[in-house]
């Protein structure tokens, strides 16, 4: 018998974000972490629509809105000239937009938002060695006063980092190759005039055209305060072991970092008016490397995050990678501990995210070295968002029909994309306009069947109700359905004992979003992707889709 159901390693974002979420999906779980204390580094810094959709569906979102800062776009410079002005504008009927929040920060957010349910980290606690077996994982943990402790888990996640243990005892290859250039991290407050909310890009080019000279600046909460990246001076250079070998170079330098005056050197030459830094709250060095692990899963080790890709921070990619990658795992890990998991469905962490992973780490390596690609700018953004990720050849979707049957959508979300938000929805007996995410923040699926004139009668209104109980059989009761009326469908139309629940669409938000036929339903995952849409809809297709995931 296991002491816990779930070992996580590691307390940075992605190690709370996965222990918040086994948490809220009723799963016993622990979460260690071997630093006495958390960091006070703002190293992740940029937070992505997407991430703030998670931490919406998390129940957290209020508490990051209020501790963030805007992220309105980024102001170029080259050789002191100003160059074109990126805007990062969505979309309206995207939620959120992107956001600054030091990295602390957001541990701070996650670690109370997990200790709402009665979960602490165990800091000062470190892993020391993992065995796997048939049935459990042991854990060897080393206290901070000396004392051993081996704990017996079903299963084990490793949030720990680029040098990860977990990664390691679980045999996986983390290939790749290290960069040669050297950085310096500061966080500064300056006094300069240019618009708040705005990354800062200044450059110098040498005589062929190439960049031998570089200032990056992150615009963080508080008047005038950067993160700021800069090319690292002859005196704090790092080692040039490339990371051959096992050995990975990645991450903050163990020396000592930049002080005010060797910021300010390079403030002199490359920023864009003259400023004066202070406050310097705290700066590191670091390197850059580009690896991803063959497998994101061996047996019962998991890895995440870092541990499981790490890349250049082109972007803002890393960190919310990792986040999703928790977001993931964790609903399936809850089903399995539950005995309600298909199975198979814990493959589908590694089909899911390893090609994902694999996309970020490609892509921010290409921005690394020669700029964005020449996509759209809208497009270019989605994708810089993660609101461009998804499932399609998840074992978990059902595909449409190769040969452009009746589920072949006239346009909405594919299976396997992300579900949209939308505005307007009015429930019975409520007044106010709901959002659709406000109906799919529940940590079970969602189903979603939408009644135009012909599904509003009782006939038709049975014909749904019959899914909407064949869907939450299959899914042992762990799934809300809703019936989504069409805005034209007259209120003498709708049946009083109509089940499941109705949404009135009357903005019309829905059919904009969703183009749905009458009668067609929309399976969401807990983790806000679509698993798949029938038309018709029928209990027999539904439940078969189900049966992928659950037992």
């Amino acid at each position: 018998m296991a002491d816990v159901d779930v070992l996580v390693v590691g307390a940075g974002p992605v190690g709370l974000t996965a222990a918040a979420e086994l948490r809220r999906h009723g799963v016993d779980c622990r979460i260690v972490d071997a630093l006495p204390a958390a960091q006070q580094y703002a190293k992740a810094v940029g937070v992505q629509p997407r991430t703030l959709e998670v931490w919406d569906s998390m129940g957290m979102i209020r508490e990051a809105l209020d501790e963030a800062g805007p992220l309105y776009g980024q102001l170029a410079f080259v050789d002191g000239k100003p160059g074109p002005r990126m805007e990062l504008r969505l979309p309206p009927e995207i939620p959120y937009t992107f956001a600054a929040l030091p990295q602390y920060t957001t541990e701070r957010l996650l670690t109370e938002h997990l200790a709402r349910f009665g979960t602490t980290v165990e800091r000062g606690t470190a892993l020391k060695a993992v065995e796997q077996g048939p049935e459990a994982v042991e854990a060897t943990l080393s206290n901070g006063d000396g004392r051993t402790e081996r704990v017996r888990a079903q299963y084990l996640v490793g949030c720990d980092g680029a040098h990860s243990l977990v990664r390691k005892a679980a045999g996986l290859s983390f290939e790749g190759d290290a960069f040669p250039e050297q950085y310096m991290l500061g966080d500064v407050e300056v006094d300069w005039e240019l618009p708040p909310g705005y990354a800062v890009r200044s450059t110098h080019l040498d005589a062929d055209g190439k960049v031998d000279d570089l200032l990056v600046c992150i615009p963080l909460p508080g008047d005038r305060r950067y993160r700021m990246s800069m090319t690292v001076p002859p005196e704090l250079a790092l080692g040039r072991d490339g990371g051959a070998g096992d050995a990975v170079t990645h991450g903050l330098g163990s020396g000592r970092g930049p002080d005010l005056a060797q910021i300010q050197a390079v403030l002199d030459r490359l920023s864009p008016e003259p400023t004066t830094a202070s406050a310097l709250r705290w700066s590191s060095t670091f390197r850059i490397s580009h690896r991803l692990v063959d497998r994101y899963r061996n047996g019962r080790l998991f890895v995440a995050g870092d541990a499981a890709h790490i890349h250049p921070p082109t972007g803002a990619q890393g960190m919310n990678t990792g986040v999703q990658d928790a977001y993931n795992l964790a609903w399936k890990l809850a089903l399995t501990v539950r005995g309600l998991g298909a199975d198979g469905l814990l493959d589908s962490y590694h089909a899911e995210r390893h090609p994902v992973g694999e996309e970020v780490v490609g892509r921010t390596v290409r921005h690394a070295r020669s700029g964005y690609d020449a996509d759209d700018l809208e497009t270019i953004l989605l994708r810089e968002a993660q609101l461009l990720v998804g499932y399609p050849d998840s074992p978990l979707v059902e595909p449409p029909s190769p040969d452009g049957g009746a589920d072949a959508a006239p346009g909405g979300p594919a299976a396997g994309e992300r579900a949209p938000d939308c505005r307007g929805l009015v429930l019975d007996l409520a007044t106010d306009p709901r959002r659709l995410f406000d109906l799919l923040r529940s940590p079970r699926h969602t189903l979603l069947l939408y009644a135009g004139s012909d599904h509003a009668t009782r006939a038709g209104a049975a014909r749904l109700q019959d899914c909407a109980a064949a869907a939450t059989h299959a899914a042992h009761g762990l799934l809300d359905a809703y019936v989504v009326l069409a805005a034209d469908v007259p209120d003498d139309a709708r049946p009083a004992e109509l089940r499941p629940p109705r949404v009135l669409d009357r903005a019309g938000g829905f059919a904009d979003a969703y183009a749905p036929r009458d009668g067609e339903a929309f399976l969401v995952r807990p983790d806000g992707y679509l698993a798949g849409r029938f038309h018709p809809a029928t209990p027999d297709r539904l439940t078969a889709l189900l049966r992928r995931t659950f037992a």
